[in-house]
């Protein structure tokens, strides 16, 4: 899946001249949780349709905004008292005994789900900023 915006570049470039280089970076930070809550949403939402213990759903965590290979970027991961963080992958591909668990794939279709709503998410941030 890939999407190509053209011109992308030089409107980034023209907002960071016109506002400064910190403004933008709170006006990205800003948009970036904004969707990441809604893709965290979504992902509860697949996650809940196997939940045993709930675990899973509570360790949920969204980190803060940082810059990795110059862009800036948002993890969401598992940490807790639980360590769920171990069988996460488990759930989302199987294993050689467990081929289909009952959670194959949720990450994946909480990502296709919260397509849209994260991109739109993005740009209200963005307008609300400017």
């Amino acid at each position: 899946m890939s999407v190509r915006l053209r011109g992308q570049n030089q409107v980034l470039a023209e907002i960071e001249r016109r506002l400064g280089r910190t403004a933008m970076q709170r006006i990205s930070d800003k948009a970036l949780k904004r969707g990441a809550r809604v893709f965290v949403a979504e992902l509860k939402r697949q996650f809940a349709s196997f939940k045993d213990t709930g675990a899973s759903i509570e360790e949920i965590t969204i980190s803060e905004p940082m810059t990795i290979a110059g862009v800036r970027t948002i993890k969401i991961h598992w940490r807790g008292p639980k360590g769920r963080y171990r069988i996460i992958h488990l759930n989302e591909w199987g294993t050689i005994k467990n081929p289909n668990p009952r959670g194959k794939g949720a990450i994946a279709r909480a990502m296709r789900n919260a397509e849209t709503a994260y991109r739109n998410a993005i740009k209200e941030a963005i307008r609300e900023g400017l």
